[in-house]
């Protein structure tokens, strides 16, 4: 990741030169019809002065807050690299198109001191060009830091959640088994196999980043077959599923735990068991509501329970502004109302 962000610094550089140094390339040869010798020698001392800052001077005392000395240094710098640049390099080289100011030195006695002024106010151009892209840079590379973590972090609370939220799945639907061998049920076998059916998905499917809409409804279905096999009125329990959901996708495993709350908490004081499963899908909108009497366990826990945490932290984390979650209790009923926007 390194070597891919330096590649891309590099061609940004190189583009932006290019773009920078064409300008005055224009201007030369529309002047002129040809290349100036100043142009060469702003193709080279130019990006020294730039690259002082942004190599040197700024990541070493100005990203370390090293404000007085980064001062102190960038005065000194430009002031010597000017003084060599006026005194020292003119015996060798022109320096740029105010070097036509020097054959009208004696008519114009300030025409040099003008030049160098001139130089010097583009050295330092190129100078705080060089610090201003230093900060850009590390701006950058803090920003995309900062993400990355963040999204480590959301990964990693993820994959705690998931491992927390299988074990209690199993937990439950192995009650819900036992519950049927230990009366010698005839559904006992059939409850194995869905069960079966279940862990398959669990296994190899669940562990997928997002899964087909279709295959996280077949699920459910599984699982409400298997809770309506120890559930002597059965009929009571109702799952409706409406719309075209067999393009669409979701992360997996978000409703089971309304779901698994539904049928651990909704039998009365007489045995008897009522609730309503709706999930309808109109565009790429999920409407997905489970209702249940209140029953007798029910009325001593909160809504602070290990499925209701767990599902209530990776909605905020899969989708922090694409869905809305009403809990309440109304007519002696438990209703969980949940709207997702289906990317």
């Amino acid at each position: 990741m390194k070597k891919t962000f330096r590649i891309k610094e590099i061609w940004v550089h190189v583009i932006s030169w290019v773009c920078l140094l064409s300008f005055p390339l224009g201007i030369s040869l529309i002047q002129v019809g040809t290349i100036r010798p100043g142009f060469f020698t702003q193709v080279f001392f130019n990006p020294i002065v730039f690259y002082a800052n942004y190599s040197i001077l700024a990541p070493k005392l100005l990203l370390k807050k090293k404000i007085v000395f980064y001062i102190i240094s960038s005065i000194g710098f430009l002031l010597i690299f000017n003084f060599i640049v006026s005194n020292y390099i003119p015996k060798h080289f022109p320096l740029g198109r105010f070097d036509s100011i020097i054959q009208y030195g004696n008519e114009f006695p300030r025409a040099g001191h003008l030049k160098h002024t001139i130089r010097g106010v583009f050295f330092f151009a190129f100078f705080l060009l060089g610090g201003i892209f230093c900060l850009m840079r590390d701006f950058y590379k803090r920003d995309k830091m900062t993400k990355e973590t963040e999204a480590h972090r959301a990964e990693t609370e993820l994959q705690f959640l998931k491992a927390q939220l299988n074990p209690h799945f199993l937990f439950n639907s192995l009650n819900s088994v036992y519950s049927l061998v230990r009366n010698k049920s005839n559904d006992a076998p059939e409850a194995v196999l869905t069960l079966s059916e279940l862990m398959r998905y669990m296994l190899y499917e669940a562990n997928q980043e997002i899964v087909p809409l279709i295959k996280e409804i077949e699920y459910i279905k599984n699982y409400v077959s298997l809770q309506r096999l120890r559930l002597s009125n059965s009929e009571d329990v109702k799952l409706s599923i409406r719309g075209e959901y067999e393009k669409k996708n979701i992360y997996p495993l978000l409703l089971i735990s309304f779901i698994e709350n539904a049928f651990k908490y909704g039998t009365d004081f007489k045995g008897v068991t009522d609730i309503l499963i709706k999930i309808e899908v109109i565009e790429n909108r999920l409407t997905f509501n489970v209702s249940n009497i209140i029953g007798v366990y029910r009325k001593n826990i909160d809504n602070s329970g290990v499925g209701l945490t767990n599902i209530k932290n990776r909605l905020e984390l899969l989708y922090p502004d694409l869905h809305t979650l009403d809990i309440r209790e109304e007519n002696n009923r438990y209703i969980v109302d949940l709207t997702l926007i289906l990317e």
